[in-house]
């Protein structure tokens, strides 16, 4: 891993990782564009980016990490336990689909979602339109919601969102829900990985961890922001978009490479 396409995926990881139009699916592809081999030593490498980005979500909410939120990272836990379950029972059946096509017909998929959601949603009817406000009932159906994200393409953050809206959650509520149960997500996975592969990692390869740790961080810092931001005036609809055309075009240059 040189440190251009270290920078390249740190950017990559960075922006997509919390937009609901799936890390793994871009990091897939642009590994796959740049020429990076699918090595033991690169995949760790996105286990170390990923960590990046968990730390730009504490630095983003470090307001809710206080006793008086105990209620709802209990709500963040309960929302997690479908996705560990099935994500532990059937690990290596879901490592088999990570693949370009699969990427690409689930980039469609969830775009479609979004539009077809988009035409019903009513943000003036949502009930509720903050993450303390959340119900265990309500985190338990986005929890569910999340167990698609384990198809490569699908989106964690779109699944997550998708489930939060369609249980009354508002849009930037939905999508801040998503951000905090990113937490527990993303650390039980890079964890896992990282104590399997840490070895693998050299002297050599510390400036390119370091490189693409720092670049990730600091897009994911601010893009959380912009995307709050953006929710505030805007909908889902662009990102619907967004992945039915890029779904579209993986699927129409399956050779590249």
């Amino acid at each position: 891993m040189d440190i251009i396409n270290a920078i390249i995926l740190g950017i990559i990881e960075g922006i997509t990782e919390f937009l609901p139009i799936s890390s793994t699916g871009h990091l897939i592809v642009a590994s796959k564009w740049l020429g990076i081999e699918s090595t033991n030593t690169n995949l760790a490498f996105e286990v170390i980016i990923q960590l990046a980005a968990i730390l730009a979500v504490l630095a983003n909410y470090k307001d809710k990490f206080s006793p008086k939120y105990f209620n709802l990272w209990v709500k963040v836990a309960i929302a997690f336990i479908p996705l560990g379950i099935i994500g532990f029972i059937f690990s290596d059946v879901i490592k088999t689909l990570f693949s370009v096509p699969v990427v690409g017909v689930m980039f469609i998929v969830g775009g479609v979602i979004f539009l077809l959601l988009e035409r019903s949603y009513k943000e003036a009817h949502c009930t509720t339109t903050d993450v303390t406000q959340v119900t265990y009932k309500q985190a338990l159906w986005i929890g569910v919601a999340q167990v698609f994200a384990l198809i490569p393409g699908t989106s964690r953050a779109g699944s997550s969102i998708v489930g939060a809206m369609l249980c009354g959650l508002n849009r930037k509520t939905s999508a801040e829900f998503s951000f905090l149960l990113g937490l527990p997500v993303l650390a039980a996975a890079s964890g896992y990985d990282l104590l399997k592969h840490y070895q693998l990692f050299s002297l050599d390869d510390l400036t390119a961890l370091a490189v693409g740790f720092l670049t990730s961080f600091i897009v994911a810092y601010f893009t959380i922001k912009l995307f709050i931001r953006f929710l505030e005036n805007f909908t889902f609809v662009s990102f619907g978009l967004y992945r039915i055309v890029f779904g579209v075009i993986l699927l129409t240059n399956l050779n590249f490479g």
